[in-house]
């Protein structure tokens, strides 16, 4: 039996009102910050693609948290789904600091909380500065491979490219959700595509409206075949739209990622006109047991 004492433990399923959907996401809070080690074999032990490590910065001010991710194979720089559930479970803790800033490896990331007049509290990050760069040809000719794609079943509206907004993402878009539907890799050589580019996941996104997408994740790198809810990519692909002028701010458009793995998601994405940034919404609740 897991025991991470002095910390408490929690698991939450995030961007979904159901704690059978959605993404589970473990969040550790603790007074001081386990050692790498521990973390990880906490992670592993958890066994979720994410688990959140949090505890009060040095500055000791409220609602300032230092956080670190890790997936059940390695550390990553950032995690969305784990960040929402992170919200949800530290204003539930202490509901008089619904406004915090969580300070990850690679900046700072606020996130704020509200409660909705079904009771659920919902989560809003705020990105990392982003950028958007072309996507290699060979790393776009070599996951085609590995997926079994051709060029010619991506979308030429939405170009190839590699986004960040907290962690790197490869962006491949297809022209029909049949493509989509027959994702399948293998999973070392993709691995190690993944790890030789530095991604954290590969975005693989449909357009079902213009405001609307369906998404899976590769999420080899984590251990983990896909990922049915991923934040930091959906932060990356609103950074990715905004760059290509597809969506012009202030405006906001969904992501309904997981469906295929039986866990719905239901991701929530906004840019304003006045911050380069990306907020990402979403519920989370408690996983029994």
């Amino acid at each position: 039996m897991l025991d991470p004492t002095p910390g408490t433990l929690l698991r939450l399923a995030a961007f979904t009102a159901d704690p059978a959907g959605g993404n589970p996401a473990g969040v550790w809070i603790g007074d001081v910050l386990p050692p790498a080690g521990e973390m990880q074999r906490i992670a592993a032990e958890v066994g979720y693609s994410e688990t959140a490590f949090l505890a009060p910065d040095a500055s000791g001010e409220a609602g300032r948290w230092r956080v670190r991710y890790f997936s059940p194979l390695a550390e990553v720089p950032f995690c969305g789904h784990a960040t929402i559930a992170s919200g949800v479970a530290l204003v539930g803790r202490d509901a008089t600091t619904p406004a915090l800033v969580l300070a990850t490896n690679d900046g700072e990331v606020p996130v704020s909380v509200t409660v909705g007049r079904d009771g659920l509290p919902t989560a809003t990050l705020t990105s990392v500065e982003p950028w958007v760069r072309d996507a290699p040809p060979m790393l776009v000719d070599r996951t085609l491979g590995y997926l079994g794609w051709r060029l010619d079943e991506l979308d030429p509206a939405l170009p190839p490219a590699v986004a960040f907004a907290g962690a790197r993402h490869l962006v491949l878009a297809v022209q029909d959700l049949e493509t989509l539907g027959r994702m399948a890799y293998p999973f070392e050589p993709v691995k190690a595509l993944m790890l030789e580019h530095g991604l954290t996941t590969i975005q693989l996104v449909w357009r079902e409206g213009p405001r609307s997408f369906r998404a899976r994740d590769p999420f080899a790198v984590g251990g983990v075949v896909e990922d049915p809810a991923t934040g930091a990519a959906a932060a990356a692909f609103g950074a990715y739209l905004r760059h290509l002028g597809e969506i012009e701010p202030t405006a906001t458009f969904e992501i309904t990622q997981g469906v295929e793995m039986g866990r719905p998601s239901h991701l929530t994405v906004s840019i304003v006109s006045d911050d380069a940034r990306v907020r990402v919404s979403g519920t989370a609740v408690a996983i029994p047991g």
